[in-house]
């Protein structure tokens, strides 16, 4: 575009990667000034996936860690943070810049098929960072040097890994001769992985000893800061732990340090030349509420910057749709009654809804009720909180809605898309028969049973419902639905052609109505314009000798179906 930019920083979440390499920042380095100031213990920070939490673990590291090359060496990395906020806030604070031991790694990798290779690839991780400190073995006992190495090479037993954060610890602790920070990302991907394999207890408790040795009984800790999407609680993997703060996205304290804010992303338009696309960021993007700041999905606006910084004409997309936990949402539509495909239609149409909320929700509670799984949606990301209340049982309540068009378009277009995944498992062979055999009336009824089973959204178009009965109609045997909604002017909706050019085809046109009466006049214009337009023209000249025309119009859950030789 004929200036220069700095790379944005797709994907990258290593802070020295990151600096070095001159990808644009947006600078969180406060973030250390508020935990010294805090002075928490150890900080359970719960935010939904892609929102910066792997990047700030890595910028603590890299400011409060004493690093050490392989031969024990000091690394000096006061000059990743030059030019940084960090910077201005005092020696109370820059007294603490590469002073301590750091233990940091991510539980990501606990996503396995099974148990034992899910604590594999944990023991992997464990073995890594001992690789990484192996310095400490200089000067460890014959015993504890044995131990060390057990580990670091991945031949320990359950047990002692169990206990090897709080032994690598202790070992930093003697070398240095200063307590111990621990960084751990992604805490609850294994459990949520565990329950979805079918493990669950197996890795909570591998998960909760691991934990209470690290956190609980760590003389050797100095504080600690842990990530996820949950706080889990109950079982529980934090049972006891007195010294545990937790920062959920309703907490008010750093609000500001996971995702972007209004002002940041403003500022990112105006760096880039993109100043007339901020409204475009913001209605995607923006929308979220941590504490009391509105915050943008960094994920997303960093790769809608980098697409459109390229193309301008470049068209917002949800990019977050698949990062997340889809799975588990994905069992919302399988337990979801009237009731709940209603509320789910309401939040579409941009609409409210009113649940108790409590934070300490686990993965083995999340089906219990579906008031867990808006709990569970809601702090994973979902939803955006718009009041909340206590009522006279001191029950939390809050209102939420979706946050912006980006999760509409992910319930529109995936929840609505498994809804009809879901009917297209039924049986459908009623509706298959009444359909070849001109039965206007049970055609209709089968197809309001089915409207009423999936979810819409009150501004319903054409297209809704041409995809759905498009979608309902291609498994039919012995038949291709061709849909003709891409070939522009002059074609029907559908033709629904049977493989035999001696059996009947059929041309089928939709139509809208604004009201339930208006459904048989716009049913008579869709048969109008099939006639007048000689749609079944190309039919004819493709062989077959029969063809019939059905015009189907809808309004809401309701449609009349017509059919005319």
């Amino acid at each position: 575009m004929g200036y220069h930019r700095k790379p944005l920083p797709v994907g990258v979440d290593d802070f020295e990667m990151l600096v070095t390499r001159g990808y644009y920042f947006i600078d969180k380095t406060n973030f250390m000034r508020d935990l010294l100031d805090m002075k928490g213990s150890v900080n359970l920070f719960t935010r939904p996936r892609r929102f910066g939490k792997t990047l700030n673990l890595s910028m603590l590291q890299y400011f409060f860690e004493d690093m050490r090359g392989k031969d024990g060496k000091k690394i000096d990395n006061t000059a990743l943070f030059e030019g940084l906020d960090i910077m201005q806030a005092g020696e109370a604070y820059l007294m603490h810049m590469g002073q301590y031991p750091v233990i940091h790694m991510t539980l990501k990798a606990g996503k396995r098929p099974d148990f034992e290779s899910a604590c594999k690839q944990i023991a992997w991780q464990i073995a890594m960072e001992y690789q990484r400190h192996s310095y400490v073995l200089a000067r460890l006992s014959e015993g504890n040097k044995d131990k060390y190495e057990r580990i670091m090479w991945e031949k320990a037993s359950l047990d002692e890994y169990c206990g090897s954060l709080q032994f690598l610890s202790n070992c930093l602790q003697e070398y240095y001769g200063r307590n111990v920070i621990i960084l751990i990302d992604e805490y609850d991907v294994p459990l949520e992985n565990a329950y979805l394999r079918g493990f669950y207890q197996q890795m909570m408790d591998f998960i909760r000893s691991f934990f209470e040795a690290a956190l609980k009984t760590n003389s050797s800790l100095e504080f600690a800061v842990v990530t996820g999407c949950l706080r889990i609680s109950k079982e529980s993997i934090f049972t006891g732990m007195n010294n545990l703060k937790t920062m959920s996205i309703l907490e008010e304290k750093y609000d500001e340090y996971f995702g972007f804010t209004d002002d940041e992303v403003q500022k990112m338009c105006a760096d880039y030349q993109l100043s007339d696309k901020y409204e475009t960021f913001k209605s995607w993007y923006n929308g979220y509420l941590f504490g009391k700041t509105n915050v943008y999905n960094p994920w997303s606006v960093i790769l809608l910057m980098d697409d459109i910084s390229l193309n301008h004409d470049w068209h917002p997309r949800s990019y977050w749709a698949n990062t997340s936990s889809n799975s588990i949402v994905r069992k919302l539509i399988e337990k979801a009654d009237d009731s709940v495909k209603g509320e789910i239609e309401h939040l579409i149409d941009g609409g409210a809804i009113e649940k108790p909320v409590h934070e300490d929700i686990t993965y083995g509670e999340i089906y219990d009720s579906m008031d867990n799984m808006w709990n569970f949606m809601f702090f994973t990301g979902y939803f955006r909180k718009v009041a909340e209340r206590m009522d006279d049982k001191d029950v939390r309540w809050l209102t939420m809605c979706l946050p912006n068009r980006e999760v509409r378009y992910i319930f529109r277009e995936k929840i609505m898309s498994w809804f009809q995944e879901k009917i297209q498992e039924k049986d459908l062979s009623m509706f298959y028969t009444a359909f070849v055999n001109k039965d206007t009336v049970v055609v209709e009824e089968e197809l309001n049973k089915i409207m009423f089973e999936t979810i819409s959204a009150l501004d319903e178009n054409e297209s809704y419902y041409h995809g759905l009965v498009a979608g309902l109609l291609s498994p039919m045997k012995g038949y291709r639905t061709k849909s003709n909604r891409e070939a522009g002017k002059g074609r029907s909706d559908l033709f629904v052609k049977p493989v035999s050019r001696r059996k009947e085809a059929f041309v089928v046109e939709f139509k809208v109505a604004k009201k339930v009466r208006e459904l048989e006049k716009k049913a008579d214009e869709a048969l109008r314009q099939i006639a007048e337009k000689q749609y079944a023209a190309e039919l004819y000249d493709d062989g077959y000798e029969i063809v019939g025309n059905y015009g189907i119009a809808f309004c809401g859950k309701d449609c009349l179906v017509k059919y005319q030789a």
